[in-house]
């Protein structure tokens, strides 16, 4: 019986990180970056732009504006350089912006779209 509800703790609690995105990510291949250019261009650029700097065809009327995803991964607002609050933003969407969840993407999507947006990231200045 004890260990039916050890079998039951270990289920409940992978499945909860599984949930919250918090498996750990993919590992960044060739295909999934393909991957991600397309969807990127299909859901991305009219708010990030072609190029990702924030200037899409929308991304003028827009308050606060789209992410300028050029410059160093660290310096982005939300994300600091890491991987996993990139995939939440992506996931959950931002509070108050035009951000939007992308949920209905599936993980392996929207970790597609997280490698291909921080390929438009500047390399860190040398001081």
């Amino acid at each position: 019986m004890l260990w039916v509800i050890f079998l039951g703790f270990f289920i409940f609690f992978s499945s909860l990180g599984q949930t919250l995105g918090q498996s750990p990510p993919p590992k960044k291949t060739p295909e999934l970056l393909a991957q991600g250019k397309k969807l990127y261009e299909q859901n991305c650029v009219t708010c990030h732009g072609t190029k990702g700097d924030g200037k899409g065809q929308l991304g003028a009327v827009l308050k606060p504006p789209p992410r300028d995803f050029n410059i160093p991964f660290k310096q982005w607002t939300h994300s600091k350089g890491d991987l996993k609050k990139v995939f939440n933003v992506m996931s959950k969407g931002i509070p108050n912006t035009s951000m939007v969840k992308w949920d209905q993407l599936s993980e392996q999507e929207r970790w597609a779209l997280v490698y291909y947006t921080i390929e438009f990231a500047a390399p860190p200045k040398k001081k």
